[in-house]
């Protein structure tokens, strides 16, 4: 494995859509969601794992999920766990990710990457990311995986790449945010936009030279704990100035504002499982196109329902169409597919209704 490449695993979301298996004590990532037998921090972490060595994967997440990540990855030290003192966007953390990973080794390039996507074919992403890489160890280039799509969606940020290049490497001309239904559309039809994963490479000196550049002072923030980095006197700089940092995306932070960004088309299936309706179109269906995970069923004119229960829980659903239907603990949820959108609001009425226990 080559040893100058890095990761930087993002874990700490609460993924409140998938609700009420996501709570704020036990987010998605730490949940077997596709009923693999794996969580979806491990299958990423094993994905990752294929081509990067395993000390060079660093999690980076809230200090109350410090226990999860190392229960669910044991080969994983506690130095590699980067921990956030408080919630600051992505900029913040990838900064001190990154100075982090520069003291390390000054000739590292990192990914960047969500711990709770699904991606199917490893060997397609493990190609993708180390074409990635070798642009960015030739020159000073951030570079981001484009997810080509397959319908107009509105729940996307889109990359604009610009028209005319045979390189697999596209020069990116702008971030679009997400778009209505009519501009998603036209998005489509002129060829040249991608779905933004949220996936990043880039060298080391090269994200930390573009925060010298548009973040001047995020950078000198950061830049006076670097004698503290991976020392036992990390943690208290971090508890002490982490909180001054400005609570920005790395969107808006750096690469809006960079004129080196280049995105390649993914060649690998990708779904950003962010609601229950989306990992529904990943699963397994039965004739009646029923999604069933964990559970044991008897379905009687029951279709297109979403079903996740604890392992081997007998559900019997008549009558039913389109619902999910989740049960967990204290909680059961029976919900239009249609509707997946409005869980997050539903969660907020639960917590007011009920109490934080049950969120």
């Amino acid at each position: 494995m080559n040893k100058n490449y890095y990761a930087v695993l993002m874990a700490g979301g609460v993924g409140s859509r998938f609700w009420p298996v996501s709570t704020s004590a036990n987010p998605k990532q730490f949940h077997d969601m596709l009923g693999t037998g794996r969580t979806l921090i491990q299958k990423t972490f094993d994905r990752l794992n294929r081509f990067i060595p395993t000390e060079n994967i660093l999690i980076l997440t809230n200090e109350r999920y410090n226990d999860l990540v190392l229960q669910q990855l044991p080969m994983v030290k506690q130095d590699q766990v980067v921990l956030e003192p408080a919630m600051r966007n992505t900029a913040p953390c990838i900064l001190y990710a990154s100075l982090k990973i520069q003291k390390m080794n000054p000739n590292g390039v990192m990914i960047v990457a969500p711990s709770d996507h699904w991606i199917e074919d490893e060997a397609a992403f493990e190609n993708d990311v180390i074409a990635c890489f070798d642009k960015c160890q030739q020159e000073e280039a951030l570079c981001t995986l484009g997810i080509q799509p397959t319908f107009p969606n509105t729940g996307f940020g889109y990359i604009e790449f610009e028209k005319g290049s045979d390189d697999n490497l596209k020069k990116v001309s702008q971030f679009r945010e997400k778009p209505d239904y009519e501009t998603a559309k036209e998005f489509l039809a002129q060829g040249n936009f991608l779905w933004n994963a949220g996936i990043f490479m880039w060298s080391v000196e090269t994200i930390v030279n573009a925060f010298k550049q548009y973040q001047p002072s995020q950078y000198t923030l950061f830049e006076k704990g670097i004698p503290a980095y991976n020392t036992d006197n990390e943690t208290a700089f971090i508890k002490e100035n982490y909180a001054m940092a400005e609570n920005i995306s790395i969107d808006y932070a750096i690469l809006e504002q960079s004129k080196s960004i280049y995105t390649l088309p993914a060649t690998f299936d990708w779904n950003d499982l962010g609601t229950w309706g989306a990992l529904y179109d990943k699963l397994d269906k039965d004739p009646n196109d029923n999604a069933v995970v964990n559970a044991k069923v008897l379905l009687e004119d029951a279709k297109g329902n979403m079903i996740r229960t604890p392992k081997d829980k007998v559900v019997v659903v008549d009558g039913l169409e389109d619902y999910i239907i989740v049960d967990k603990e204290d909680v059961l949820l029976i919900y239009p597919k249609d509707k997946q959108q409005d869980i997050k609001k539903v969660l907020n009425q639960v917590k007011d209704s009920f109490g934080d226990q049950f969120a």
